[in-house]
């Protein structure tokens, strides 16, 4: 090999290395972004209300990671427990969505949705988790998931709130008219059973709101509210549907409970002062027949009124 070959091949060693050196730091500086980013990342995510996690599921369920933040949930050393023993998952978990979570361990459910579920902490009550949780396939085969999970208590308590709210009469608590519509409309269109309805109407709400004031008015009609409560069961619906009318739907009972109702409820007012007109219908079925049963109710309603009218 000559001297001009000898520089040749130098000159050739020289480039590689420069461009292996430059590709290097290259590749360094890229490897300090991606990890400063998944730093940002990972902080972004890991809140104290939010914890990521990735594990196995085939062939066999094995947690690979956990954050640290999970542990603000499930109490100090938790994490580690998870690693020995995945069945940790399987106890904690709320018994009705327990199904979830197997569905999710065989992808029989949508990744692209939240998955709702409830898991006991650390002093053994139960929180609400949104999970969004991503399949990991290998060969057709799904081997692994990955997902993080978002405490939403806050939300829910603020969900079941509003619910009350629709649902609620403000002023007695009792149900309100949109509930009782809708129940009303199920049992006239979609089932089938036994239905009672008595209507009732606050006889001296008028005279108490002129001569007391409306303050009074309300007074009174919560009193009435809470009569209806205390002589209502579980199984009827007690509701305020007007400023003055309240209304009890009982399902599936015999005739004989309706008349039963009926005379405690008005016993139990007028014990108290607090004068109804009441009336009452009842049907064995409930199909197609529910405006007729709350016709004849408000029919005898008013022969009630009638009457306490003359006793007065």
């Amino acid at each position: 090999m000559n001297g001009i070959q000898i520089i040749v091949l130098a000159a050739v060693v020289m480039c590689i290395g420069v461009l292996n050196l430059w590709f290097y730091i290259r590749l360094k500086r890229k490897y300090r972004v991606l990890t400063n980013k998944h730093q940002q990342f990972i902080h972004l995510v890991e809140t104290p209300n939010d914890f990521m996690y990735y594990a196995d599921v085939y062939p066999v369920v094995k947690f690979k990671y956990l954050s640290p933040s999970a542990e603000n949930f499930f109490g100090k050393g938790s994490n580690e427990g998870a690693y020995l023993s995945p069945e940790v998952a399987f106890q904690d978990i709320h018994p009705d969505d327990k199904e979830l979570l197997l569905k999710k361990l065989v992808g029989e459910v949508d990744y692209s949705q939240p998955l709702i579920q409830r898991w006991k902490d650390k002093e053994g009550h139960y929180r609400w988790f949104e999970e969004y949780a991503t399949p990991i396939y290998e060969n057709g085969r799904l081997v692994a998931l990955q997902g993080m999970l978002r405490n939403i208590d806050e939300r829910i308590v603020m969900q079941e709130k509003i619910q009350y709210q629709l649902y609620h009469d403000s002023l007695t608590d009792l149900y309100n008219r949109t509930y009782f519509k809708e129940v009303f409309t199920k049992l006239d269109e979609d089932d089938d059973v036994s239905a009672g309805l008595l209507l009732c109407d606050l006889d001296q709400l008028k005279f108490t709101n002129d001569t007391f004031g409306h303050a009074a008015g309300d007074e009174l009609i919560k009193q009435a509210a809470d009569h209806l409560k205390n002589c209502v069961n579980d199984s009827s619906i007690a509701a305020r549907i007007g400023g003055d009318e309240f209304v009890v739907l009982l399902q599936d009972v015999a005739e004989a409970d309706l008349i039963r109702l009926m005379e405690r409820t008005r016993n139990s007012c007028k014990e108290a002062g607090i004068f109804l007109s009441i009336g009452g219908a009842y049907t064995p079925s409930s199909q197609g027949q529910m405006t007729s049963l709350f016709s004849e109710a408000d029919k005898e309603m008013y022969k009630d009124k009638e009457l306490n009218k003359l006793c007065i």
